[in-house]
């Protein structure tokens, strides 16, 4: 399994950033892709997520309006377009992934998509600043 981020960096208050994470080594349609972020001294954030055999996605309150994820099943990449961006927003964001959810309960991912202890296999991550 390989997950490589990239498209972070440094953009000014309410500039955007799109971030990708390029995935190989597994089954991309029968997985969830999630997206997390870390400043210091904070606990891992969820972000977003996508669940791929459906397309459903998930929103951090933090970031709803604001972050649209997205999956492109030719490339085997999810996207994460971030948009207003604010110096809150600034952390290390990695991509996740979870795998086999075809076989889960809806209420399971539901409740997962968002939390780390879904996910098996982490990126390394691509920082992303934002100066006021």
């Amino acid at each position: 399994v390989q997950l490589v981020e990239s498209g972070g960096g440094l953009v000014q208050s309410g500039g955007s950033l799109r971030l990708s994470c390029a995935a190989s080594g597994f089954d991309f349609d029968d997985s969830a892709m999630g997206w997390f972020r870390q400043a210091p001294g904070k606990e891992r954030e969820g972000v977003s997520a996508i669940i791929m055999n459906d397309g459903s996605t998930y929103y951090a309150d933090s970031v709803k309006g604001r972050f649209t994820i997205s999956s492109d099943h030719t490339k085997n990449t999810v996207h994460l377009q971030l948009n207003n961006l604010s110096p809150e927003d600034t952390a290390l964001y990695s991509c996740a992934v979870s795998h086999g959810v075809r076989r889960l309960e809806n209420l399971t991912v539901m409740l997962g998509a968002l939390n780390s202890w879904f996910y098996e296999d982490w990126g390394q991550g691509t920082q992303v600043t934002v100066s006021s």
